[in-house]
């Protein structure tokens, strides 16, 4: 299901089919490195996944993580982008997450601009967040670029993992 478009690309609604796809992202250097193994070794494992996560995000609060794929190639999933409310935190985050051939392109950026429209548009959200890891340099420009300003740093999960959290008002 279409949720928006840009320029070059289409963002979708994830489902059940996509977890070959999420196998094959959640396991790519950046993302093992920067957002952690979540242990998605198998369709399974990731459809187990998607049921608890995203789809269950969709239904709680509306929105979720998205599919993103380029309006001339719909077939393959190039990353996903998208908003989450997360219980550590105070507000909805952006997340967005690549395969390593669509890094470095400005689909990361195209997608996320999107995604910032529909949290002020559609989802009348006041305040956006973010968390990064603090050597993920390109996620923190991204950020940046979107019109996210750093806050502080955090350790809002039970890892004890320490992340920049960043921040912007829409209103």
């Amino acid at each position: 299901m279409l949720i928006t478009e840009t320029q070059r690309l289409f963002i979708l609604k994830v489902t059940l089919k996509d977890a070959p796809f999420f196998v094959e992202l959640m396991n790519t250097p950046s993302w093992l490195k920067y957002i952690g193994d979540r242990h998605i070794k198998t369709v399974e494992d990731a459809e187990n996944n998607l049921k608890n996560g995203i789809l269950k995000s969709y239904q709680e609060s509306g929105y979720g993580f998205y599919k993103v794929v380029q309006k001339s190639a719909p077939e393959k999933a190039m990353g996903i982008a998208g908003l989450v409310k997360r219980k550590e935190l105070e507000h909805t985050d952006i997340g967005f997450g690549f395969l390593p051939e669509f890094e470095s392109k400005g689909y990361g950026y195209e997608a996320s601009e999107a995604i910032m429209k529909l949290a002020k548009d559609r989802f009348k959200l006041k305040t956006v967040l973010a968390i990064t890891n603090p050597e993920n340099k390109s996620s923190i420009h991204l950020l940046e670029k979107l019109g996210l300003s750093y806050q502080k740093r955090i350790k809002p999960f039970d890892d004890n993992e320490e992340l920049l959290l960043f921040a912007k008002d829409l209103l």
